[in-house]
C-alpha cells in the first residue's frame, strides 16, 4: 500500500523511539534494560529521550538484547520491530501528530536550557547584589 507509513524510518522516528519501541516490543521496563546493560537508569532515559547516544559496545549489547539489527536502531533500516496496528487510525494524521510531538519536546528542551540560564543570571546577580 501506497500510504503505508514507515514507522521506524528516519524520517518517522529518531534513535530514541526505536530505542523505546524496541524495548516495549521485548516487554521490557527501562530499568529492567539499564539493568541487563549495566548502566543507569537516567542513562538509558538519556538515549531514549534523544539527549545522548550509547557507544558502539552498548548499542551492539542493546540490538542483541531487544533482537534487532544495529542498523535498525541507528537508521530504521534493517532487521527491527514491525509497526504498530494501526486498524481503524488514519495513519497521515498519527505521522501528523508524532511530528508535532518530535517538534514540541524539542522546543521544551531548548526552553528548558533557557530557564537553566536564566537560573544561573539570577543566582549570580543576587551574589554580587549581596557582595556590594
Amino acid at each position: 500500500m501506497e500510504d503505508e507509513i514507515d514507522w521506524y524510518g528516519p524520517d518517522a522516528a529518531t534513535f530514541g523511539d526505536r530505542l523505546a519501541a524496541a524495548r516495549e516490543n521485548a516487554g521490557m521496563s527501562q530499568g529492567d534494560l539499564a539493568k541487563r546493560l549495566g548502566v543507569r537508569l537516567s542513562t538509558l532515559r538519556k538515549w531514549e529521550d534523544d539527549l545522548s547516544e550509547p557507544r558502539a559496545n552498548r548499542l551492539s549489547m542493546l540490538a542483541g538484547i531487544l533482537n534487532v539489527s544495529m542498523m535498525w536502531l541507528i537508521t530504521g533500516e534493517g532487521e527491527g520491530i514491525g509497526a504498530p496496528d494501526t486498524a481503524g487510525t488514519d495513519a497521515a494524521g498519527v505521522a501528523e501528530v508524532m511530528a508535532e510531538l518530535r517538534t514540541l519536546r524539542a522546543d521544551l528542551l531548548r526552553k528548558a536550557e533557557h530557564v537553566g540560564r536564566l537560573e544561573k543570571r539570577l543566582r549570580r546577580a543576587m551574589t554580587d547584589t549581596a557582595d556590594v
